[in-house]
């Protein structure tokens, strides 16, 4: 059975609520799912999961320091990770506040350990979509932001089971289906 770890930080909540509906999402297939905050996991959990969902508020357009620092300390794990399945979140102040460039931090920071990272084509609502990741202005309150936390969780799992346990069958995207 595929792991998944939904892996963040957040200092006003409003991550720690996307996280949540991450790993709902992710919990709608047959994966076994981890939710952690930065200050609670461990290598342990890295090496652990199959595919990883990190999630940091936008702090000054990047990557919160608590995010930044777990991945700085994982460097004793260089190439041992490797090939795991990951992708993106983050919660900014307002619209416009730079929750895609964390987004993509954060993909190059798992690029960077060999992760296979991906974006979501789906759309969650109008004009409403996560190429980069899931992002929200505040806490998600929103359907389309609800549903774009969600449909990312759903998508690593989908992820996990055909590529790490071979299930196939999980391919199709719950937009086409």
């Amino acid at each position: 059975m595929g792991k998944v770890l939904v892996l963040y930080d957040s200092q006003t909540g409003h991550t720690a609520k996307m996280a949540e509906y991450v790993a709902k999402g992710a919990s709608k297939y047959p994966v076994e799912v981890r939710l952690k905050s930065v200050d609670e996991a461990t290598k342990e959990d890295i090496l652990w999961c199959d595919g990883i969902a990190v999630g940091s508020p936008t702090h000054l357009g990047v990557v919160s320091w608590k995010m930044k620092k777990f991945w700085d300390d994982l460097v004793d794990l260089w190439g041992e990770i490797d090939g795991k399945i990951g992708c993106a979140f983050s919660s900014s102040g307002g619209w416009g506040g730079g929750s895609e460039i964390v987004c993509m931090s954060i993909l190059t920071i798992l690029m960077n350990y060999g992760f296979l990272v991906f974006g979501v084509t789906d759309y969650t609502g109008d004009k409403f979509t996560l190429h980069y990741g899931a992002v929200s202005a505040g806490e998600p309150r929103k359907e389309e932001e609800i549903k774009a936390c969600e449909r990312l969780g759903e998508r690593l799992a989908q992820w996990v089971l055909v590529y790490v346990d071979g299930k196939k069958e999980y391919k199709k995207s719950q937009s086409q289906e």
